[in-house]
């Protein structure tokens, strides 16, 4: 029985031993072909183990492993790879993009927020990670709107215009939250207060108009935008 029991203690050391040393090329190509066929399970299993072999130098592949892991649902790993990719500089940009997305999926917002703006620093004017960045205060806008945290709201609108100066929800948001301050002081007779409301709020408007005005998605945003507009200049003349 203990000759049985060492036999297979052996065989088992034996089987770990040829998958530890497997050929890195025979890895890398396998993950390639699971890649082009869309298994992306078994592209980062492959790509995954070469890249433990290889002491992750590898950036291309820790890029590709890094979608694969995106892919499968894995953010820890997806974080890992495309760490790896922005350290050593490959596809910097969306290699930025794939780190920030793992690390809202994994619920990091600090560092999400952090990453897209070091990604911006490293990559000046690139369009997703400008969106991604703006988007994030727009949204802290909203949440602070809710919370009727008026003043945060309004210095995270305009945190997301100092990042993106054309974000048309941003614009939208900070136009109506400033017309609705407006409507509010006029409401209690501070006349002069709410004219200094509705003129900035005007000037987001007006800002925001030509953004919208031949694009049919926005069309209610327009009425909407008009409407305002209309009515402050019956107030502040």
């Amino acid at each position: 029985m203990k000759k049985f029991i060492l036999s297979l203690a052996l065989c088992c050391a034996a089987t770990s031993f040829f998958a530890q040393t497997t050929d890195p090329a025979q890895l890398v190509n396998e993950g390639k072909t699971a890649l082009e066929a869309k298994n992306y399970q078994l592209a980062f299993d492959k790509l995954s183990a070469y890249l433990t072999q290889t002491n992750e130098q590898d950036s291309a592949i820790a890029f590709n492993c890094a979608v694969c892991a995106d892919k499968i649902k894995n953010p820890t790993a997806a974080l890992k790879y495309f760490d790896i990719a922005v350290q050593k500089k490959y596809n910097l940009a969306n290699a930025y993009i794939g780190k920030a997305g793992a690390l809202k999926d994994l619920k990091k917002n600090d560092e999400y927020v952090a990453t897209l703006k070091e990604g911006l620093e490293a990559n000046p004017g690139n369009a997703t990670l400008t969106r991604l960045y703006a988007t994030y205060y727009v949204n802290q806008g909203i949440m602070a709107q809710k919370a009727k945290k008026s003043a945060a709201a309004e210095e995270a609108y305009k945190q997301a215009l100092a990042i993106q100066p054309e974000n048309v929800n941003a614009l939208n948001a900070l136009g109506g939250l400033l017309y609705t301050q407006g409507a509010a002081s006029l409401k209690a007779n501070n006349v002069e207060k709410a004219k200094g409301e509705f003129k900035e709020a005007k000037e987001y408007l007006d800002k925001l108009m030509p953004l919208i005005a031949t694009n049919a998605k926005y069309q209610k945003l327009k009425a909407n935008a008009e409407t305002m507009l209309n009515y402050i200049n019956t107030q502040i003349k």
